[in-house]
C-alpha cells in the first residue's frame, strides 16, 4: 500500500493505493462528481484507492481537483517506477451510451498530455474545464504519456466519464504483469 500526503493553505490530502487491487474506492473529496469520477477510475483500474481531501471548496473546486490528481499521480508514481516487467503500453476506448473516448497511454517516464475532450459548461455544479486540469496534472506528476480522445458523443456526464473509465483500462492494461518484458525500452531504462 502506497500512501502519499499533501498539505498546502488551500488543501489537505490523503491518498493510499494499492496498484494491484480489487477496485475497492473509498473517495472524499467534498466535489461529489468528482468522488464519483475517482470511483469509477478505482474500480476499472481494478486499484484500491482511498482518497480524502479538505480543501477550499467555498472558492471553487479547482485546488481540490487538481491537489488530488497531483497526489494521486506522485501514488503511482511510486507503485509503478522504476518501469520492469510490465506492459508499459495500454489502450482502451470505453462507450458510454451515445459517448465513446480512446484513451492511449505509454508508462514512459516522460510527461506529454494530448486532450482532446471538446466538453465545456457546467455537470450539475463542477466545472467541466477541470477536467483537463485533472488530466495535466495527473500526467505530468505520475509522469506518462497519455492521449485522450473524444469519438462522439453529446452527453458532457457520458463523455467525461467514459475518459476516467478509459485511462482506468489503459492503465490496468499497461501494468499487467510481464515477466518476460524485463525493462520495456530499447533504453534499458524508464
Amino acid at each position: 500500500m502506497i500512501e502519499v500526503d499533501r498539505v498546502t493553505r488551500e488543501t489537505q490530502i490523503n491518498v493510499k493505493l494499492n496498484l494491484y487491487g480489487t477496485g475497492r474506492a473509498n473517495i472524499n473529496t467534498g466535489v461529489g462528481f468528482y468522488d464519483h469520477m475517482l470511483e469509477a477510475f478505482t474500480k476499472h483500474s481494478h486499484m484500491d484507492m482511498e482518497v480524502t481531501c479538505n480543501g477550499d471548496t467555498h472558492i471553487d473546486d479547482h485546488h481540490t481537483v487538481e491537489d488530488v490528481a497531483i497526489v494521486i499521480g506522485e501514488a503511482l508514481k511510486k507503485a509503478i517506477y522504476p518501469v520492469e516487467n510490465i506492459e508499459r503500453f495500454g489502450n482502451a476506448t470505453v462507450v458510454m451510451d451515445e459517448a465513446s473516448v480512446t484513451c492511449d497511454i505509454d508508462l514512459s517516464n516522460r510527461a506529454y498530455l494530448v486532450f482532446e475532450l471538446p466538453i465545456e459548461g457546467k455537470v450539475g455544479t463542477f466545472d467541466v474545464e477541470l477536467v483537463e486540469e485533472f488530466f495535466k496534472a495527473f500526467t505530468f506528476n505520475l509522469p506518462l504519456t497519455l492521449h485522450l480522445v473524444y469519438n462522439r458523443g453529446r452527453n458532457k456526464h457520458h463523455i467525461i466519464e467514459a475518459s476516467f473509465k478509459a485511462l482506468a483500462v489503459a492503465l490496468r492494461r499497461a501494468v499487467s504483469k510481464n515477466d518476460n518484458a524485463g525493462i520495456p525500452s530499447t533504453k534499458g531504462v524508464l
